[in-house]
């Protein structure tokens, strides 16, 4: 093999290499960073990961919020209508997050079954639920009643 022809093969060996390289370190930090979505049912039946984050959606229980008067800290219980779920969040919850309303959190399942949120959404109408909590509650068997939710196509 001449001189020009082993300089080719090296470079195209060197990109090959280079772009398989890229495409690893790509998709695992896309997988990494994957949020899946877990019912308040599906986490006590232990599907749910314990060692990376993830999302629960579900109703918040009434009367179950409680505030803690000397921080941000927040406690409440998410359910599905079949099992609940105790959540913690520090920080300051959205203007319409209401008891009976439904809500997504963000966050990390610690040893003790509570969900540690780091970010709680909470729905943006009194019309619309997020899809995946619709899904859930319907999973349940359960009618969604709570103030004429309704789910969306």
């Amino acid at each position: 093999m001449n001189r020009k022809r082993r300089n080719v093969v090296f470079a195209v060996c060197f990109i090959v290499a280079g772009m398989t390289i890229a495409t690893t370190l790509a998709l695992k930090a896309f997988r990494e960073n994957l949020l899946y979505f877990y019912s308040p049912s599906q986490v006590q039946a232990g599907k749910a990961p314990q060692s990376r984050p993830f999302r629960i959606g579900g109703l918040v229980e009434e009367k179950s919020v409680v505030r803690n008067p000397d921080n941000l800290t927040v406690q409440f219980v998410l359910t599905d209508t079949m099992q609940t779920v105790t959540v913690v969040y520090d920080g300051i919850l959205p203007d319409l997050f209401r008891e009976g309303k439904g809500v997504v959190a963000n966050g990390k399942l610690r040893s003790d079954g509570v969900f540690e949120a780091f970010e709680v959404l909470a729905k943006h109408d009194e019309n619309y639920m997020p899809p995946e909590v619709a899904d859930a509650l319907a999973a349940a068997n359960k009618p969604i009643t709570v103030n004429s939710v309704v789910k969306p196509e």
